[in-house]
Formats: structure tokens, C-alpha cells, sequence
């Protein structure tokens, strides 16, 4: 949201969900935050960017034009990035899956996991949980209109995922001894490895039921130009969070013991882009500089 939008919004009004104690902003009255600093990029409103959104701020436009700079397929990432959302949510949905728990969903767009689940799928259930209050409170304003307790919004870090789970919101939307779809979509690039990148994803899938689906998707070098994927590193460094690109053998073993689903860990545009077989001539143009891999596999 630009900041003369922003300064002019109302005070936030909010509905309690008295079954999940939930708070819900109605969409016109929704105000950022008075404590957030909109001077340091933040990577979900950077994306929002390169998808063509209106809710970021000048550092993040900034930001993210010397990134598309250094690597002009970044918009088109973002957008097959999205797609690939979209078809792995249908997926899951038609493998009767009816719970999402979608982890650093950024910004609410067009095509959200909330969105295609439960056009799919009516009775889904869709938890978002982001650490950034802009995000978290835009959200509960995009989604003030769903039914109470089919989609919920949880403030938490992905570096705690105990927290994520031992979430009274979580409780009251998601049952975790049925299958449930994890999303790690485009957000584990953004937690290095001392942080833990493996046991945080490992403590998410140790919870899950049989049955239950990983969706993920991430930033690579492998695709990129050597100084491409340098400078993309380097202007991440004074965002919200640092951008760590990993090879192909360091996005696999996210997967743990899940069992693949058919195409396996690709390039990013190449997961089930159609019905059949991959025709390469329905991809979009320039899908070959997609620097991203993305991958679906399933706790048996």
C-alpha cells in the first residue's frame, strides 16, 4: 500500500470469531501498522511488486527494481511461482485433501491458496501464517469476507515452527492427525542454513498425517548467470531477509522421506504446466532463466 493511501486509512475495525478468538479487519478500514518501518525492504511486498501489486512502499520498489536489474526474469518468476501455486494447491485438493497451512504466504493475491482450495473444495480450511504485521493485518482485511474459521491469519516465524503448531488458531482450524497440505512456497530461500533451514522443515513434517502433501518451491543458482545470483544475494542483504539460493542437492533433502509426485523436484515452469505430457511451446517465454525449483511429495 502506497504511503498516502496508507496515512489517510481509518482506524482498523474488527469482528470476533468467538470460536477461534480470531480478529478480522473489514478490508475498508484496514491501516498498516503504526510500528512498521517502511523504510527497510520487506521480500513480501517485493514480490508484490513483481507481480504488479500496489501494496508495497518506495524502499520496496527500490529494492526490487535493482534486483529485476540484475535479473530481469524475476516478474516472470513470480508469476510461473504463483501458477505453480495454484496447480499444486489443485492437486492436493483433488487428492481430498481439505486443509491448507499455507507458511510465509506474503501478500494475498489473485490466484492465493485460499482462493483455489476452496474453489476446488468449498469446505478447505486454509491457515496463513507470515511474521510480518503488515502482511498478517492485510490479509485479515483481503479475507474479512470468507467464513469464519475456513481461513485464518497467524502472525509467527517460520524459524519457530513449534510455535506455528502449538498455535491456538491452528488448533481451531487445522486437525493434524487428517492430511494436511504444508506450503513452503518461495520461502525457504529466505532462512539460512544456521537457522536451521532443515530441523524447521523437518519439525513441520514429523507433525503431519499420512497422507499429507509437501508444496515447495525455491530460489536456485542453478539456472542463473554466476553474477545474476551474486547480485540478487547482494541487494537481499539490506531487505527484511537475506536471500540464500541453493543447488538442486540442497532443495531435495526438504523432501525427507515424501514420496515424490510426478514430475519429481524440476525447474520451477516444468511442474505439470499441462494436463499431458510438457509441451515446452505453452510455457511462457523465457521460462529457461526461471531460476527456481518446485516440487510436490506426499507422507505415505
Amino acid at each position: 500500500m502506497h504511503e498516502d493511501t496508507a496515512a489517510t486509512a481509518a482506524t482498523a475495525a474488527t469482528d470476533r470469531d468467538s470460536r477461534t478468538g480470531w480478529e478480522w479487519a473489514r478490508a475498508d478500514d484496514w491501516q498498516p501498522p503504526s510500528e512498521l518501518d517502511t523504510g527497510v525492504p520487506h521480500t513480501a511486498r517485493m514480490y508484490d511488486y513483481y507481480l504488479g501489486g500496489k501494496d508495497n512502499f518506495e524502499a520496496d520498489r527500490k529494492a526490487a527494481q535493482a534486483a529485476i536489474a540484475a535479473y530481469p526474469a524475476l516478474p516472470l518468476l513470480a508469476r510461473t511461482n504463483r501458477q505453480f501455486l495454484g496447480r499444486a494447491v489443485e492437486f492436493a485438493a483433488g487428492r481430498g485433501i481439505r486443509q491448507f497451512i499455507d507458511i510465509g504466504t506474503g501478500i494475498p493475491a489473485v490466484g492465493s491458496t485460499s482462493e483455489v482450495a476452496q474453489r476446488v473444495a468449498p469446505d478447505a480450511r486454509v491457515v496463513y501464517v507470515d511474521n510480518d504485521p503488515i502482511v498478517a493485518t492485510h490479509a485479515r482485511a483481503l479475507l474479512a469476507g470468507h467464513p469464519a474459521g475456513h481461513t485464518s491469519v497467524i502472525e509467527a516465524d517460520l524459524r519457530d515452527p513449534e510455535a506455528i503448531l502449538g498455535h491456538p488458531a491452528l488448533a481451531a482450524a487445522v486437525d493434524l492427525s487428517r492430511p494436511v497440505a504444508l506450503m513452503l512456497v518461495a520461502v525457504l530461500h529466505f532462512i539460512r542454513d544456521e537457522d536451521g533451514a532443515e530441523r524447521i522443515v523437518r519439525t513441520l513434517r514429523d507433525a503431519l498425517a499420512p497422507g499429507s502433501a509437501l508444496i515447495l518451491s525455491h530460489g536456485s543458482p542453478d539456472f542463473a548467470s554466476r553474477e545474476s545470483a551474486a547480485e540478487g544475494t547482494r541487494i537481499y542483504r539490506s531487505a527484511s531477509a537475506p536471500l540464500v539460493l541453493r543447488p538442486r542437492a540442497g532443495v531435495e533433502p526438504f523432501f525427507g522421506d515424501f514420496e515424490f509426485v510426478g514430475p519429481g523436484l524440476v525447474q520451477l515452469p516444468l511442474w505439470r504446466p499441462t494436463a499431458g505430457h510438457v509441451r515446452t511451446t505453452e510455457l511462457p517465454e523465457g521460462w529457461q532463466d526461471v531460476s527456481a525449483y518446485a516440487g510436490v511429495a506426499v507422507k505415505a
